[in-house]
């Protein structure tokens, strides 16, 4: 991984975190960017006292200027980025589609469907003229669920996976890759934004009542577990899976030997 230049967005905390974390011990110079400069500034913090490099840049995400400048800082600072992992997301609102405040539905979509979308649209040409490059993009297991109350999630990670579904057959005579995961789980703070909203428990109480036993429990492995797959795809040596969506149990290995042989 060494030289590899790498930006992970909602890198602040949890699972963005992790990711950076990761890629830096691996050797790669990573970019967090997240809206929240003290977070950024400590997770900096965290991979310089680990030997690695790591350099914070503040955006909102959902803002074409705001994402022009900050990938513009980055390979100012580092070179070119080789990938790119889309973390950012947003919980909910939640409820029936038609009791959810309309602006707040839309604001969810412009976090998971307008961010990933600036961020390809910037990053894409520079990997494409490179012939180098890989873009993952943090779905979830909501993606392929129907989900009530839940509705801008679920329809905000289905919408990411087409946009990598897309890319990919853009891509294919590339040498850029792009990907979909689902992260896992792991008690976050964006788990306990949903765990303490009103809303959330008001309409999602089953699920509210889960995060609250796993709020106590301190099981952090999917953290690894999931920084692991990204270096795993960022890889290449599951290029093949390219436009795919998967989950931490698939088994990357028996998916391109199944691709492989169906071709």
């Amino acid at each position: 991984m060494s030289r590899e230049v790498v930006l992970v967005t909602g890198a602040g905390r949890g699972f963005g975190e992790a990711i950076a974390r990761r890629f830096a011990s691996e050797g790669a110079a990573v970019a967090v960017l997240s809206r929240n400069r003290a977070q950024l500034d400590r997770v900096v913090a965290a991979i310089e006292a680990d030997g690695g490099y790591g350099f914070a840049v503040t955006a909102d995400v959902t803002s074409p200027a705001d994402v022009d400048r900050a990938v513009s800082e980055v390979e100012a600072a580092l070179g070119p980025i080789t990938t790119f992992i889309n973390n950012a997301g947003v919980p909910g609102p939640f409820g029936p589609l038609w009791e959810v405040d309309v602006e707040a539905w839309w604001q969810s979509q412009q976090v998971h469907i307008r961010a990933p979308m600036l961020f390809l649209h910037r990053i894409l040409p520079g990997m494409i003229a490179r012939n180098h490059g890989r873009a993952i993009i943090v779905s979830a297991i909501a993606s392929r669920m129907v989900a009530p109350y839940l509705n801008a999630y679920c329809t905000g990670k289905i919408a990411q996976n087409r946009i990598v579904a897309e890319a990919a057959a853009e891509l294919k005579d590339t040498a850029v890759k792009v990907f979909a995961i689902d992260p896992g789980f792991v008690f976050t703070a964006l788990a306990n934004e949903t765990m303490t909203s009103p809303d959330a428990r008001k309409w999602l109480p089953g699920m509210v009542g889960r995060l609250e036993q796993a709020s106590g429990k301190g099981d952090d492995g999917d953290l690894a577990r999931c920084a692991q797959r990204c270096i795993d795809l960022a890889s290449g040596r599951y290029d093949a899976l390219s436009g795919s969506y998967t989950e931490l149990p698939d088994d990357l290995d028996a998916m391109v030997r199944e691709k492989e042989a169906a071709a």
